[in-house]
């Protein structure tokens, strides 16, 4: 039986600092970890904690020079020599030892040993370790000072202690890493962090960006422009939360009480608008967003550009001179103070605060015109003033003769009149309110009499045909009639009697089809057309005619396919036997057909137009199978395979982050190409579908996307 032979320990000793001297054998050469400084600073607070190891220094003969070697301890010892060329400690202060005489094991290895069988703290341990001293009354800037850290490390290293003790293990066990943990860290609730851990169990995604995006999916960020209109002081002030991420930057964080900012936002806004309406508007409309279309059928007031006071000239003159001298100081240099930058923007923001001053408008049309006010991307105060609606226009004059010499008094609608669009309203000789009234009927018949209606309807009926015949040899004059009639209906309210030319333009409403389209790059190139319009064009409607004359021809032709473009109407409607519009479903497949058309002429670029997948748009909205579809075109197979095994919402996310930027487009956004056949004969490709597949067409292939 073998006798294990018990071990003895080194024994230790106090050696007087000058004494020691670094020993050669020390392994350590390149410099890691906490400075030498930072463990002077450390050893000055709290004393020396690990003792150093030493061996006696023999000479080149073996004998003892009196002076002890240190192989093991090296970092800590320069500490302590630092220390004493500081002053902060005597050179013969004795150190703690461990001493060191055998013969078997070099100093060397000591030194290796040392330093390899060093286990570095856990980093959950570290985390833990600074939540127990701020628990024990230690505040956040000291535990800083004492580590030789940052307050914001600190902050950090608090909060990832604060994740679900749950998903600490799952840490500990390497079943998540560093970045995940701090991911989870965003959010405060334990078990909101556990449902995410358990939901990505079955996901293909395990990232820290789809952590982040699954915990803050309730709240709202601070850079949306609800917050900012309001104010996060305003917010925080309230009662209302924010919570930040200390690892990612948030943009200010993510506000958890959106009932509160709702309600905040809504009772600013009203106030502004409470405000606006003390201008004498008749109605205000605030909203922190509008449908598109929402101004239709509504006529907007025109209102005058204020004259500049003297103090406002002398102001912006003032401005501008100080703007170009920070202009001639600072162009050449090439980085600009933050205070020079900053005053270079309050001077932007006063010059356009004196130059775009606020219209003035005529208190009896403010009477009747109300505001649309709302938030803009930016958070600042979007308002729309001076329109009419229908209901609020004036009523119109009485008609003084109705052709027959009779008056038409204010309760008279003149439904007797017939069909008003067949013609002009003609009135000839009688003036109501006269004597002629009176007479017998033997004297007017020696009068001027007007003629009966269906005699002005003959005879005008002719003067059109041939008024048709005329236009029609005259091309010029034909395209400048219909232009005619279509500025009328795009730019003008209730104008269409001021056209013999019976051409409008009957595009459907879109608003009511599809949200966030004011935003789309599409809404916002027409609505710059039809401003830049709209300020070449007349007042008044009787003064169109001479203005669109005076056009070239290149001008006519923009401004006509300006004004024809809001005739199309290429929106799918669901295949009943008559949707809401009454429009047959046979009508709705011809209008789509005819809509691919169109769009290979004009060259339509969806991609280039700005729609991309998204699951608010698309993919929330779709089934599996169909996102799935999806990511298999843009990006193959394999790609679709990862998603396979992911729910609906999981995989929605991935599939928008690999659909970004692939140029992949829904189908009811596709324009089909042309058949060979058809191309070579330059005709139009239209499918031709018998009528018992029409249900299977609509219901399947024409733009009908079954929602989940």
């Amino acid at each position: 039986m073998t006798k294990h032979v018990k071990i003895v320990l080194s024994g230790s000793r106090d050696i007087p600092f000058n004494q020691l001297v670094l020993s050669q054998a020390n392994v350590r050469r390149v410099k890691a970890g906490v400075s030498i400084d930072a463990l002077a600073v450390d050893i000055a607070r709290r004393g020396l904690l690990q003792s150093l190891t030493v061996r006696v220094q023999r000479d080149v003969d073996g004998n003892d020079t009196g002076l002890f070697e240190v192989p093991a301890g090296g970092r800590r010892f320069r500490a302590l020599q630092q220390l004493v060329k500081r002053r902060r400690m005597a050179k013969t202060e004795p150190v703690p030892c461990i001493f060191r005489e055998d013969e078997q094991i070099s100093a060397e290895e000591d030194s290796l040993a040392e330093n390899v069988h060093r286990e570095a703290l856990h980093p959950l341990d570290q985390f833990r370790a600074m939540q127990q001293l701020v628990t024990q009354g230690t505040d956040v800037e000291t535990v800083a000072a004492t580590f030789m850290t940052t307050p914001a490390v600190v902050k950090q290293r608090l909060r990832l202690a604060s994740v679900s003790p749950k998903l600490h293990e799952v840490y500990v066990d390497d079943g998540m890493t560093l970045e995940q943990l701090m991911a989870f860290s965003v959010s405060e609730d334990h078990e909101r962090q556990e449902q995410v851990w358990d939901l990505l169990q079955s996901s293909y995604n395990k990232q820290p960006y789809m952590i982040r995006a699954k915990l803050t999916e309730d709240s709202v960020r601070a850079t949306d422009k609800r917050v900012r209109f309001l104010g996060l002081d305003a917010y925080v002030a309230a009662g209302g939360y924010v919570l930040r991420d200390l690892f990612e930057d948030d943009q200010g964080g993510f506000l958890q009480d959106v009932a509160l900012l709702d309600a905040q936002v809504d009772e600013k806004l009203k106030a502004e608008g409470a405000r606006i309406g003390e201008e004498g508007w008749k109605w205000i409309a605030v909203a922190v967003d509008f449908a598109y279309d929402y101004d239709d059928g509504m006529r907007v007031i025109d209102g005058e550009q204020p004259e500049m006071t003297d103090e406002d000239e002398a102001k912006l003159a003032s401005l501008r001179q100080e703007a170009e001298a920070l202009e001639e100081e600072w162009s050449g240099a090439g980085d600009v103070p933050d205070e020079v930058d900053a005053r270079v923007t309050a001077i932007d923001e006063e010059i356009s605060a004196i130059v775009s001053r606020p219209l003035v408008y005529q208190p009896t049309e403010m009477a009747r015109a109300g505001v649309f006010v709302s938030i803009d991307v930016d958070g600042s105060l979007h308002i729309e003033r001076g329109f009419v609606r229908p209901a609020d226009e004036p009523a119109e004059e009485p008609v003084i003769d109705d052709g027959e010499g009779r008056s038409i008094d204010d309760g008279d609608d003149g439904s007797d009149l017939g069909d008003v669009g067949a013609g002009p309203i003609i009135s000839v000789g009688g003036v109501p309110g006269t004597a002629a009234e009176t007479e017998d009927e033997d004297e007017q018949d020696d009068m001027l009499r007007p003629l009966p209606d269906r005699l002005v309807t003959e005879l005008t009926t002719h003067r059109t045909l041939a008024l048709r015949d005329a236009v029609a040899t005259s091309p010029q004059i034909a395209f400048a009639a219909v232009l005619h009639a279509l500025v009328l209906d795009t730019f003008y309210t209730y104008a269409a009697e001021n056209s013999c030319m019976q051409v409008s333009v009957r595009g459907a409403g879109l608003g009511v089809h599809a949200p966030g389209l004011n935003d789309s790059s599409s809404a916002k190139a027409i609505n710059q057309r039809q401003e830049s319009w709209s300020e070449r064009l007349p007042d008044a409607p009787a003064e169109l005619w001479e203005t669109l004359i005076a056009f070239d021809g290149d001008e006519q032709a923009a401004l006509f396919a300006h004004c024809a473009a809001f005739g199309i109407n290429a929106v799918w409607e669901p295949a009943n036997r008559y949707n809401e519009s009454r429009v047959s479903a046979r009508a709705v497949a011809g209008r789509i057909a005819h809509s691919h058309v169109l769009a290979r002429a004009a060259s339509l670029d969806m991609v280039a137009a700005g729609w991309i997948a998204t699951i608010g748009n698309y993919l929330g909205r779709v089934t599996k199978p169909r996102i799935l579809s999806a990511v298999e075109e843009a990006k193959g197979n394999e790609a679709a395979g990862r998603l396979a095994g992911l729910k609906k919402p999981e995989m929605a996310e991935a599939a928008e982050r690999l659909l970004a930027g692939s140029g992949w487009l829904a189908e009811p956004l596709r324009t089909p190409a042309l058949e060979p056949a058809a191309a070579n004969d330059g005709e139009q490709a239209v499918d031709i579908v018998a009528p018992d597949e029409q249900h299977d067409l609509e219901a399947e292939e024409a733009y009908a996307v079954a929602a989940e």
